[in-house]
């Protein structure tokens, strides 16, 4: 196993890599990332299949109480309705048995504390899928710079190769057919002519991808091979399939980070669609639980079975894309050397330099870029000696002799450039960085996206196993006001009150709050307006019980025979029969 500097996997890639793996035999197999092999892809089935007996496991225990509740309780409803009236009476006139009470109430926590549940669940899938995409969008930032990269490589290459190309077809073979009578000339102009091909031919054979396939079949070993291997594919095209028999295509980090952003951006709005409907399921949930509203509570039922098969599938490919990604994270360069040495043929040594990237490695190219250099600095001194002795005889040569200077230079520039970019050090940064934005946020959300799928599952099977005994206790309209006089109601009053007050009436009527005679009487003297009079019920009682307390009237005042005296004789024509008649009754 390759060490990476500045990489170490994390505990939770060495606990998910340490996981047994088992075939469809029931057989161990090895933890190795090798997902092109029939045998590590049965692993990760077998692993993807606990998801699914725990969606079984789920749906029995939902049925039992699905049985529990049609079954079990249709032979408690004789019972239950010859002590419902005693239940009342111990109730306190709430509206609802002892016993009842306490199951609604039940019934109503367990789901209030599963919408609950489920809502914790939704907060660490926001989180968790909003960490999974900040490292998939690390790793494809990380390509697209390794990409612009080796597509500047390419570039230098080929503008070094063709201008020394250039410089051989053009300016040295006129400046050889000048100095044709000079031999020192010509032997100078000759030798600049030699060292160009020859640097030309050691960076036609600068490559990473050597012995690359192209497209017509020829087996690239130049500038187009290179061009072929680091040109990035649009992003509008999508990868497509090709046939078993044709040869690998060349590894393009473009096209890489090209589809893998069009995937992540598939993966990113699916889970929060899948987040959006858990939401909405639970709140209108508990929307339904505080209206008392069936309809809603059953539309709500149908979703929440929607959201249970969803949840434990994204838990089973979850599983599976955190085992492979664990298995990949623990030794990630022996899967990049395998797989990129098979697709495009570059040398293990220059994969091996580019991600480990160690001091004590050399460069594989520290030799090419040797011979080029002192190729170059030949050429500049044979073109200083022509400058010196040939130019002063040979004016007619100076224009040719100013243009390979001139390539010269502008190779010169490039050829620094270009070993400053085949060091290691930029290509394995942005190895590092793609390795820790999947091995570290993606896969932290990748465990919270699992332990969402988890706990939601948890969470509807709850409600799925609350919510029928919630909407079968919920009393319907008709049993709300079937007692009840609307004319006669105020409309203010709250149904419970309804309620109370229509099942006190059956119980039967309660005593009048004044049964006196002359209730209606008022004081001759009285200032005040008289108070309205109360209408005489069936029972010849007056109706004091149908009115608010505040409109009752108060009781007559007693009076003592000397103060009826008294009063009397205070009269301006008294009348002592009169007072006797009056106060008499």
């Amino acid at each position: 196993m390759a060490t990476v500097p500045s990489y170490t996997p994390s505990i939770w890639v060495r606990l998910c890599h340490a996981l047994p793996r088992l075939d469809l035999t029931m057989q161990m197999r090895d933890n190795a990332f090798t997902p092109d092999s029939w045998e590590y892809q049965q692993t990760l089935l077998v692993l993807s299949s606990f998801s699914a007996i725990a969606l079984i496991l789920s749906l029995l225990v939902v049925l039992s109480f699905l049985i529990h509740y049609c079954c079990c309780h249709r032979g408690d409803s004789g019972n239950a309705s010859d002590e419902e009236e005693e239940d009342d009476d111990a109730s306190g006139g709430h509206g609802y048995s002892g016993r009842k009470g306490r199951g609604i109430c039940c019934v109503t926590w367990v789901s209030v504390a599963a919408v609950t549940l489920c809502c914790v669940a939704i907060g660490v899938g926001f989180y968790g899928n909003s960490e999974a995409n900040d490292g998939m969008y690390q790793l494809t930032s990380s390509l697209l710079t390794a990409n612009y990269t080796l597509a500047s490589i390419d570039l230098l290459v080929s503008d070094t190769v063709s201008g020394l190309q250039q410089s051989i077809s053009g300016p040295l073979t006129s400046m050889e057919d000048l100095f044709t009578g000079n031999k020192p000339a010509l032997v100078s102009t000759r030798s600049c002519r030699r060292l160009s091909e020859r640097v030309v031919s050691l960076l036609s054979s600068l490559t990473l991808g050597r012995g690359l396939v192209l497209t017509d079949g020829a087996t690239g070993n130049g500038s187009d091979a290179i061009i072929g291997m680091l040109t990035p594919a649009p992003p509008s095209i999508a990868p497509t399939l090709t046939p078993a028999s044709a040869p690998p295509g060349p590894f393009s980090p473009g096209w890489a980070a090209n589809t893998l952003m069009v995937n992540e951006d598939y993966r990113w709005l699916s889970y929060v669609l899948l987040l959006l409907l858990d939401l909405v399921v639970c709140l209108f949930i508990l929307l339904g639980l505080a209206k008392q509203a069936r309809w809603l509570l059953i539309l709500m039922t149908v979703l929440a079975w929607l959201a249970l098969f969803l949840s434990w599938g994204s838990l089973g490919l979850e599983t599976a894309t955190v085992v492979a990604l664990s298995d990949f994270c623990t030794d990630p360069n022996t899967f990049v050397l395998n797989s990129t040495n098979f697709n495009t043929g570059t040398s293990t040594d220059i994969l091996d330099y580019y991600l480990t990237c160690s001091r004590r490695m050399n460069s594989p190219f520290q030799q090419l870029l040797t011979q080029s250099q002192r190729a170059l600095s030949s050429i500049h001194s044979h073109l200083s000696n022509l400058e010196r002795d040939a130019l002063p005889r040979f004016p007619k040569a100076e224009r040719s002799l100013r243009d390979v200077q001139q390539i010269l230079n502008s190779t010169e520039g490039n050829f620094h450039q270009l070993v400053a970019l085949l060091n290691c050090r930029g290509l394995n940064k942005d190895y590092i960085d793609s390795l820790k934005g999947l091995c570290y946020d993606g896969m932290e959300g990748l465990l919270y996206l699992s332990l969402y799928s988890f706990l939601s599952a948890l969470a509807f099977t709850a409600i799925l196993c609350s919510l029928p005994g919630a909407w079968r206790s919920f009393a319907s309209d008709s049993e709300d006001y079937e007692d009840s006089d609307s004319e006669s109601e105020d409309p203010f009053t709250s149904h419970q009150a309804r309620r109370q007050t229509a099942m006190g009436s059956q119980r039967g009527a309660l005593p009048p709050f004044y049964s006196y005679q002359g209730a209606g009487w008022t004081p001759p003297f009285s200032s005040a307006p008289p108070l309205p009079t109360p209408n005489a019920s069936s029972n010849g009682n007056p109706g004091y019980e149908s009115l608010p307390l505040i409109d009752r009237q108060s009781p007559p005042p007693s009076y003592s025979p000397s103060m009826l005296t008294g009063y009397g004789g205070s009269q301006s024509n008294p009348n002592p029969a009169h007072s006797r008649n009056l106060y008499s009754r």
